[in-house]
């Protein structure tokens, strides 16, 4: 891990600065595929889970008989902790409910606002190195408490063409509609234009490496809304004297392992705790099975000696944390001084990990510096706000000068025009 000690200026803008692909080779590569899917479907799907997941399939779709092969390859004490993590999602995003509002503006104009959940969605469950089936529960349980008519899975199949079986079995607890084996760009391409098997969906959800966070990126220039960019996992970890090494050394090694793009940093005003983080990352890091992984998302990360917890705290909202741990003895005080993060956890036994799976609150949230304009997935992103209007015979009087006058101003006459005539018809 890289170390800095007091840093200038110009080395905290080091320090936020994420690990990336170079842009335009990433894009023109993502582009292809895009354009390959759209033209061909479900063979162009085909051919790249043969090119990239080294897998043939003969189809796309997950039958009915490998979810029922599926269950009986989950073992009970999963299947009651997915039931168990589900609960807790649903709970949290039941109460995000909002009443409908409804406002009389001036007598006899009454507004008001009514959430409509997006008929079709399209949801994204990375594979790859580890089958991130809490990711079902994430998406999918918001997606039916919404209200979403139809709910439309992709994830990468395993070698041997099935998909994880705790896949399917979250698939079916939450209310997934339909599951296909299609993973990275081709996922994307084929919810975003349909092919013969994958439905085309209005909004796509879900995390994944910087080739599915380009992908979703590009289709929402013109052919479906996404939730927003979701790209390599990352966290950020405050920490002062009173926070225990091994704790903090277990959360930034529990996203290094996420992916080789993956970024933790720590920042610390403990000279002390920082050293022994580093002897608690070398030692946990050993016994980690994904420890190759781990080690090479550690190559660029930072652990970060700071001023005093204010300093680190200035840092970090300046890099606007996917998830942000604070293991301090102020902790709570030092929450709510947040302004830039996609999750937050305090105190010293809120690991992330808790969010990750179970605690309730949703795990897909913005990366890359984005939590500083994206909110994480909630209730409202699988819905529309329309809004409704009623004016009556008093209402035409109570705004028709206003609009005409506005509407001349921009000469709009048809506009004008438009109340004009109802406010003589109703004099």
């Amino acid at each position: 891990m890289n170390i800095y000690r007091y840093p200038t200026k110009t080395e905290i803008t080091d320090i936020v600065t994420r690990p990336t692909k170079d842009a335009a080779d990433l894009t023109a590569t993502v582009a292809a595929v895009l354009a390959d899917v759209k033209a061909r479907g479900d063979a162009a799907v085909i051919d790249y889970e043969q090119r990239f997941d080294h897998v043939q399939l003969d189809a796309v779709t997950v039958s009915t008989y490998e979810f029922e092969a599926a269950e009986a390859l989950v073992s009970p004490d999963l299947r009651k902790a997915l039931v168990m993590a589900h609960a807790n999602i649903a709970r949290f995003h039941e109460a995000q409910r909002h009443d409908p509002i409804e406002v009389e503006t001036c007598a006899g104009v009454s507004c008001w606002q009514k959430s409509i959940a997006i008929e079709r969605v399209g949801l994204y469950v990375p594979g790859g190195t580890a089958p991130l089936f809490s990711t079902v529960l994430m998406l999918a349980t918001p997606a039916r408490i919404a209200g979403c008519r139809e709910v439309v899975l992709c994830t990468p199949p395993q070698r041997d063409g099935s998909v994880h079986p705790a896949i399917l079995v979250a698939a079916r607890i939450a209310g997934v509609s339909q599951v296909f084996k299609a993973g990275g760009v081709q996922a994307i391409a084929a919810m975003a234009y349909g092919t013969d098997s994958v439905p085309k969906v209005s909004k796509i959800f879900g995390p994944g490496n910087q080739f599915v966070q380009c992908a979703k990126q590009l289709v929402a220039l013109a052919d479906v809304a996404i939730d927003m960019p979701a790209g390599p996992s990352e966290v950020a970890v405050i920490a002062d004297a009173t926070a225990n090494a091994a704790f903090v050394a277990a959360d930034l090694l529990s996203q290094a392992e996420h992916g080789a793009d993956s970024q933790v940093l720590l920042l610390t005003d403990s000279d002390r705790l920082l050293a022994d983080v580093q002897a608690e990352v070398e030692r946990q890091l050993a016994q980690l099975p994904r420890r190759d992984i781990a080690a090479e998302a550690l190559s660029h990360s930072r652990l970060v000696l700071v001023a005093d917890i204010d300093e680190a705290m200035r840092i970090s909202n300046i890099y606007a944390p996917e998830h942000l741990i604070l293991e301090t003895t102020n902790a709570d005080t030092l929450a709510a001084q947040v302004v830039n993060a996609g999750s937050v956890f305090i105190g010293h036994l809120t690991p992330e990990s808790a969010g990750d799976y179970a605690s309730g609150t949703n795990h897909t949230l913005p990366t890359n510096g984005w939590a500083a304009a994206y909110s994480g997935v909630n209730l409202d992103a699988f819905c529309r706000k329309i809004t409704f209007q009623h004016i009556t015979p008093e209402g035409i009087h109570s705004i028709a000068k206003t609009v005409e006058t506005m509407a001349a101003a921009e000469q709009l006459d048809a506009h004008r025009n438009a109340m004009a005539l109802r406010r003589v018809a109703t004099t």
